[in-house]
This record gives C-alpha cells, structure tokens and sequence, in this order.
C-alpha cells in the first residue's frame, strides 16, 4: 500500500509517499520559520496563504522523484487536526481534490497520532509501548496498546512543554523557534545553576506556566548580571527531570519494556540522552528530519491508525 502524505497543520508545507508505513519513498518540504520569526511566532493568515503557494508544487515534486503517478498509489493521507484551521484546510482541500479526482480513498490522521507513527518508518517498531508526546501546543503520556488501541495516560494542565521553551527564549531574547536556541544555549551552561521548581502534579498529568513564572522572577532577580547559558541549562533540566521521571513512571507501572519519543521537543538533545541512558528499555526517537512537522508521518499514521473518511470531512484545531 502506498500513501501520499500532506500535512499543513501548522508552518511547515509537507508531502511524502510512504509504502506500508515503514518504507519511505519520497518527501519535501517547505518551512516558513524565515517568514515568522520576525513576528515571533507563527501568524496563521500568513501561514495559510504559504501553504497555498506551496502545495502543488511540492505534491508534484514528491512524485517526480520517486517515478510515480496518482496511478500509483491506494489512498491520499492528510493532516485534518489538531492545528491552525486556516493552515489545515488548504492541505485538506489539496487532498480532498486528489481524492475525488483520482477516485481514491481520502484517510484522515490525527497529527498527536501522527507524531508517534513517524517512529514506525525504517524500524521495527509494535506496540505496545509507552509513547511521550512533546511538541509546541501538546505534552502528553500515552500507552498504546496496539497500532489503533491507546490511552493518554496524562497531559499537561497548561503550557505545553515546547510552548515553555518559546516563551522562555522570548524572555531571554533568543528569538524563534525557542526550543532549539534554548537547546543550543543550555549546552554551554550549567543546569544545577538554579534551583527551579518542578510542579506537584499528581498521576501523570504535567504543569509548566509555574515553571515558566519562575524564570521571568529569576531573570529580573539577577537584572542584567545573568549568565543565559546558565538558566537555559537549568530551566531546560527542570522541564526534562519532570517528562522522564513521569515518562519512566509509567512504563514501570505497566511493566513494559518500549518508550517512544515523538514531537518537535523529541530533538532535544538533553532529552534523549537521558532516556538512553535508561537500561532494560529499547528506546525508539525519530530522526531529527521527523520530530518536526511532516508528510512522512502523516503517510504512515494512514497506514497505521487512519481511517477512510467522507469528502465531506472538516479539519479540527483541538484534539478529540
């Protein structure tokens, strides 16, 4: 089965073909994070009409490279939520055209999902497993028990964690996307320099915007004397202290032996160390090309979790 994938969820125009889900055939794509950061985040409208000057050609392009036509493939994957409705319209509409024309099934993916199936291509990767979601807008602990049968085990009650990061690189003026300057300046600063909160949250649910407070006081506390690699490294350990101990937690709990990383915070370097540090897990991270935004994954979720839907179909901006 070959999927053609189209994800617009965000800023990030992106199409791919992937067979059974596992095997990647062709991807593109266009980032717009040159255009937003002089906004310092992503403006929806502008991303939109990105989206739209990018799209065909990028679903033309994937096709050229890996010798295909519409001919070829058994059903046109898309992005339908949680994001940007403006943005994920026009991948949908891109889709829904493809589909009708070409008369071939139009499956929808959930983007959350999505995310952690991009962990399926090029691995062996079954369920079940453990699966931390972290990203921009979602923080979320899951257990799958198959390919189609999971549970969010806890979320976060706030900001996301990579919500965190792009505030807190605001704060500090290292501009957008904060996770990866923050990343960038935590290596070089020490993360027992503060002693920053973790909130007491019961389960396996998360809080970040104390967190987030605590920084700002930290940095009007120290005024123009402050190291920023420093309270980078020490804020970026509090955040990842926080989704490993409860990440690991819950593995433990259901006695299973698979954790997988998923979303754009995934790429965190810090991160991932810790979870490979861990022995008696097999830990499966997406190369740093998946952990953010992107058709292969949305193409692999359609093999895996999606669903055959309607024309009829809208898009959604919060999950289900």
């Amino acid at each position: 089965m070959i999927y053609l994938g189209i994800e617009t969820s965000c800023d990030e125009t992106a199409c791919a073909l992937v067979e059974d889900g596992r095997n990647l055939l062709s991807a593109k794509l266009v980032s717009q994070i040159d255009v937003h950061q002089q906004f310092g985040g992503v403006v929806p409208e502008v991303a939109a009409r990105r989206h739209l000057e990018a799209i065909n050609p990028l679903i033309d392009a994937v096709f050229d490279e890996a010798g295909l036509t519409m001919a070829d493939i058994d059903a046109v994957a898309c992005t339908v939520g949680p994001g940007l409705i403006g943005t994920l319209l026009v991948g949908l509409s891109a889709a829904k055209c493809l589909a009708w024309s070409y008369d071939k099934p139009l499956i929808s993916v959930d983007h959350i999902l999505a995310h952690v199936c991009a962990n399926y291509v090029g691995t062996d990767l079954e369920p079940p497993f453990v699966a931390l979601v972290v990203s921009g807008g979602h923080t979320q602990i899951m257990h799958f028990k198959n390919y189609q049968d999971y549970e969010i085990l806890g979320q976060t009650l706030d900001d996301a964690s990579g919500e965190a990061y792009d505030k807190v690189a605001r704060l500090l003026g290292l501009g957008y996307p904060g996770g990866p300057a923050v990343d960038r300046q935590a290596a070089m600063g020490n993360p027992s320099a503060f002693a920053l909160p973790e909130a007491s949250i019961p389960g396996y649910d998360f809080s970040f915007s104390g967190l987030k407070t605590a920084v700002s006081r930290l940095v009007d506390n120290l005024s123009g004397d402050m190291s920023i690699p420093d309270i980078c490294a020490s804020f970026q350990n509090a955040v990842n202290r926080a989704l490993h101990r409860k990440t690991m937690a819950a593995v433990s709990n259901l006695g299973l032996q698979k954790i997988v990383l998923a979303g754009g915070v995934a790429a965190n370097r810090d991160l991932r160390d810790r979870f490979e540090r861990e022995v008696g897990v097999k830990l499966y991270r997406p190369t740093l090309d998946l952990c953010t935004d992107n058709a292969i994954m949305v193409a692999s979720a359609a093999h895996f979790t999606g669903q055959a839907v309607p024309l009829s179909v809208g898009a959604y901006s919060r999950q289900h």
